[in-house]
């Protein structure tokens, strides 16, 4: 993808070793969770997982990256490089979007993992559990070796597999400035069974969110990126992940949708109506 460089005056950006966590009283501490496909590669249970970052820590929030070079963040590295770009082109892609239907938009932060385990908003975090979003401070938070491992899974090298990472993460940060992540939440507490097939709905709904961003920008596609985006999200489906796992596929235990589905979702979404995702999470 011909994405243009990034523009730090656009975004917001630092790394999980600057400055620590703070307190900050009133937040809610909650997990959106994550690529789970992340904690997959690495081994860790997914609903450990989601412990983790619901609980001991605390509400914490990152402090904010001033004294930070966000130039240097950015520029130390090809992947970082290419997040900072993907940043700076769904802040403004969004932010049209936005301001096209009257609505107010807030960007997300963005952090890179510089160390084995760091504070979030949503309590304690380590690298092997892959990219994903915090609500409570609404940041994205990238390890940039996780590329190489989704490189190793889906089989691809290029860029548009690990866009598409990063814009599924900013889907979540849609559905967290939209009301719909909290919606699903008080849904999942009325009704504790459900609560799997509601992950489903909302990991699927970011998704479509990330094809919408595909689609709005798609004079900047090359040749081969969407059929890059379509076989990484294939590769990280819940009935896939359990194959490759050495498990039978068991639908009651799937949170982030099976490979059809995820492909599908990718593939509405880039028709470039974010409306058609919003259908998604229609929940009654």
């Amino acid at each position: 993808m011909r994405l243009n460089p990034f523009d730090t005056s656009k975004i917001h950006v630092g790394t999980t070793g600057g400055g620590g966590a703070r307190r900050a009283g009133g937040v809610g501490c909650f997990t959106l969770v994550i690529a789970i496909a992340g904690a997959l590669f690495f081994g860790v249970d997914p609903m450990q997982t989601i412990g983790v970052l619901e609980g001991g820590q605390g509400p914490t929030v990152q402090q904010s990256v001033d004294g930070e070079d966000e130039q240097a963040i950015c520029s130390s590295n090809a992947y970082a490089n290419e997040t900072c770009a993907a940043l700076t082109s769904l802040n403004d892609t969004w932010e049209q979007t936005f301001a096209e239907q009257g609505v107010a938009f807030r960007q997300p932060s963005l952090r890179f993992a510089t160390r084995q385990q760091f504070n979030t908003g949503c309590g304690g975090a380590s690298v092997g559990m892959g990219p994903f979003y915090c609500p409570a401070d609404e940041t994205i938070y990238i390890d940039v070796a996780f590329y190489d491992q989704l490189a190793q899974m889906a089989g691809e090298r290029g860029d548009f597999a690990r866009l598409y990472v990063v814009a599924h993460e900013y889907g979540h940060h849609i559905q967290t400035i939209t009301g719909i992540s909290g919606q699903i939440r008080s849904a999942q507490s009325a009704n504790p069974r459900q609560a799997n097939q509601l992950n489903v709905l909302m990991e699927l709904q970011a998704d479509c969110y990330a094809g919408v961003w595909a689609g709005r920008n798609r004079g900047l596609l090359e040749a081969g990126d969407m059929a890059e985006g379509m076989r990484a999200a294939s590769s990280i489906g819940d009935d896939t992940l359990q194959r490759r796992a050495g498990r039978r596929v068991n639908p009651e235990g799937f949170t982030h949708g099976t490979s059809e589905q995820r492909q599908q979702a990718l593939q509405l979404g880039f028709r470039g109506d974010d409306r058609a995702c919003d259908r998604i999470t229609q929940i009654g």
